[in-house]
């Protein structure tokens, strides 16, 4: 029959031109900058990293993780058995009856895909996309059909020319898509690039339940900051953008995109393939970046990025939020690339729009954003009383305090958690004036210079003093104290202190008995989960707990947990300001509004700011913190705050009542004049 030498000559022809379009593949990834990977280790890794840690990512939607596992399993298993039957020619009744149950399985995957695209979501891409199911339908059918006759099903030779010649063609269908498009970039590409991926991800503490989300340091002695050419990137960075499904799960949840500002992470990974194969985004089949058109980019590995592929106010759109990361189903990093090609603007061109420059000057010569005087730091806390590091050298706890001390409505928060620290009996003490900023701004603005000045020089201040634990109301400070200062310490050497988030830590007090809190009498209460807490550090459970404790029966959004919608306020995105139709805010309000609630918590002074900033009538916005202050029982003791025992030589000198009362109006018509300077 003519199958008999048709099938392993087409297969033959097929993955020979496969595995030449993937030597091609491999060879466009190469040319991305060196990067070690674990070779061995991480192949033997890939199974499992498919098969369990992309499902958890995956089966988030259950029918489309059902679908997932049939249809790839099926595939996989499939194509192992066709090569053993029908290449190979072993006539194991058993090995074509396991074909066709991989095949059907396969068969009923496929279905469900098709069902899907005959109405496909918005955020999916369209085009060859959509022959997709027909092809997998094709392919599974075609070969169950030609194992028929050597399961016994079929005698060995049926079928007429005219059948032939279907099968035939439904060989070479199958084929071409699966195998040849695979590896040349049809819409199987990502089976390919995807499984390399995440074999060889840049991340591997992703995997096996693992968190990482601190950004990578820059080298400030390289000859290039930051990435000009999608040459300059990673390989395995280009092998990530190359491994994109086209999902759009990541367009759906980016806070910049629904606001209308020239940003879709789904095109921006679609515009680095085009960088990286050479070519125009006019084959690109998805939604464009909002306000542009599709077919203009251009690109290749040694063209630069910034002219004729991606805008930079695509680029300074991004909040670096994460919710894209979070979402998508091959592990993606759409914000390490695009804070690698902001930093080339800022470092290599100078060119960070709007107040960004202002902003990068004054955290140069005040070590502070606002640019305002480092000694006004503690002007929020002369009436606080607090124990200063330098004079009393350890304690439990170190309270950073963070830019916060010079807004005035972050301080509010300060002073509530001060209060419940004291009520605590705490032992804790704070940095004062020796606190610098924790950089996070200057990073995600791409200034990795000014953020590893800023980090190394608070390392050595953190390395004077004696403490367990370091807690802040900042979670972009929490972030990079736990996350990436890390990186900067001298080697060999570790942190030997906890960084908590202030809701944590009250959290664990109300657990140990240390505070007692009354019930806060209020209808409906919901929750904004701050990115830098729960996105990057994966605490949700904390905050909530302790509004359980408040007697709070709490109203989540729709969307809330590792899909809460950002403010708005993360990646220097009020800085850069790049006009888009909405506010991020003002999403987000309406998020908080649709629950009914007359208040919404938060955690975060930066989303506290955001949040108010958004037009009344809008329900009330406090933190945590302001709410618990509020709830403390009264103790029949003073709120006196406990800390180690200070000598006499650096007993710090009380003043008299009248004295702080003078110094605390001096410092405050400081600050306010320094606001109206700066305003």
């Amino acid at each position: 029959m003519i199958f008999d030498w048709l099938i392993p000559t087409l297969l033959v022809a097929v993955i020979a031109l496969a595995v030449l379009g993937m030597v091609r593949r491999i060879r466009l990834w190469r040319a991305g900058q060196p990067e070690p990977v674990a070779l061995v280790k991480g192949l033997m890794a890939m199974p499992r990293r498919y098969l369990v840690d992309l499902h958890h990512v995956v089966s988030r939607d259950k029918m489309m993780s059902h679908t997932h596992v049939a249809t790839a399993g099926g595939f996989v298993l499939s194509m192992l058995l066709i090569l053993a039957v029908h290449l190979f020619g072993l006539t194991a009744q058993w090995l074509s009856i396991a074909l066709l149950a991989s095949l059907a399985l396969m068969t009923v995957g496929a279905g469900f895909v098709f069902k899907r695209r005959l109405n496909p979501p918005a955020r999916l891409s369209k085009g060859p996309w959509m022959r997709l199911p027909k092809s997998l339908l094709t392919f599974s059918v075609t070969f169950f059909i030609l194992t028929l006759p050597s399961a016994g099903v079929l005698p060995e030779h049926f079928g007429n020319g005219v059948i032939t010649a279907i099968l035939t063609l439904g060989v070479v269908i199958g084929l071409g898509e699966l195998l040849f498009g695979m590896a040349w970039g049809g819409p199987m590409k990502h089976a390919f690039a995807g499984a390399l991926h995440l074999a060889f991800h840049r991340r591997p503490e992703r995997f096996a339940g693992g968190r990482s989300t601190g950004l990578k340091a820059l080298d400030l002695n390289g000859q290039k900051l930051g990435v000009e050419k999608p040459k300059d990137f990673k390989w395995n960075q280009l092998l990530g953008f190359d491994a994109c499904v086209q999902c759009g799960k990541c367009e759906a949840m980016c806070p910049a995109f629904a606001a209308g500002q020239p940003l879709n992470p789904k095109k921006l990974i679609q515009d680095m393939v085009v960088g990286l194969a050479g070519g125009t985004d006019a084959k690109y089949a998805g939604s464009p970046y909002p306000g542009q058109s599709v077919g203009s980019a251009c690109g290749g590995t040694d063209k630069v990025i910034t002219e004729g592929l991606i805008k930079n106010e695509t680029l300074w759109s991004c909040t670096t939020c994460r919710a894209c990361v979070e979402e998508c189903p091959m592990m993606i990093e759409h914000v390490d690339a695009i804070v690698d090609m902001r930093r080339f603007l800022t470092l290599e061109k100078g060119a960070t729009p709007n107040k960004g420059a202002e902003v990068l000057e004054n955290l140069i010569v005040t070590d502070n954003p606002g640019g305002l005087n480092p000694s006004h730091r503690m002007n929020w806390a002369a009436d606080q009383e607090l124990a200063l590091m330098k004079q009393v050298q350890q304690a439990e706890v170190l309270f950073w305090v963070s830019d916060g001390a010079f807004d005035m409505r972050s301080q509010r928060i300060l002073r509530a958690f001060v209060k419940v620290l004291k009520r605590a009996k705490v032992s804790f003490a704070v940095l004062g004036d020796e606190e610098l900023d924790s950089g996070d701004l200057a990073r995600r603005l791409g200034d990795d210079a000014t953020f590893q000045r800023l980090a190394k020089r608070n390392i050595e201040t953190l390395s004077r003093y004696q403490f367990k634990q370091i807690v802040t109301t900042d979670p972009h400070a929490f972030h990079c104290l736990k996350n990436e200062y890390p990186d900067f310490y001298p080697s060999g050497e570790k942190p030997n202190y906890e960084v908590l988030h202030h809701t944590t830590f009250i959290n664990r007090l109300v657990k140990a008995g240390k505070i007692t809190l009354n019930p806060i009498k209020t209808a409906k209460v919901t929750y904004h989960d701050p990115c830098y807490l729960g996105r990057y550090n994966g605490e949700y459970d904390s905050p909530r707990e302790l509004l359980g404790a408040l007697g709070i029966e709490l109203v989540e959004m729709e969307r809330s947990g590792f899909r809460s919608r950002c403010c708005g306020g993360g990646g220097g995105a009020p800085i850069t300001d790049i006009p888009g139709e909405r506010r991020i805010a003002d999403m987000r309000m309406d998020d908080i509004r649709a629950t009914g609630a007359e208040m919404v918590a938060v955690g975060c002074q930066q989303c506290t700011a955001m949040l108010e900033g958004v037009v009344e009538p809008r329900p009330e916005v406090k933190d945590i913190a302001e709410m618990v202050a509020e709830a403390l029982v009264e103790d029949s003791q003073d709120d006196t705050v406990q800390i180690a025992p200070v000598t006499a030589k650096n007993t710090p000198k009380t003043q008299p009542a009248a004295k702080t009362a003078e110094l605390v109006a001096s410092r405050a018509a400081d600050y306010s004049t320094s606001q109206t300077a700066n305003a």
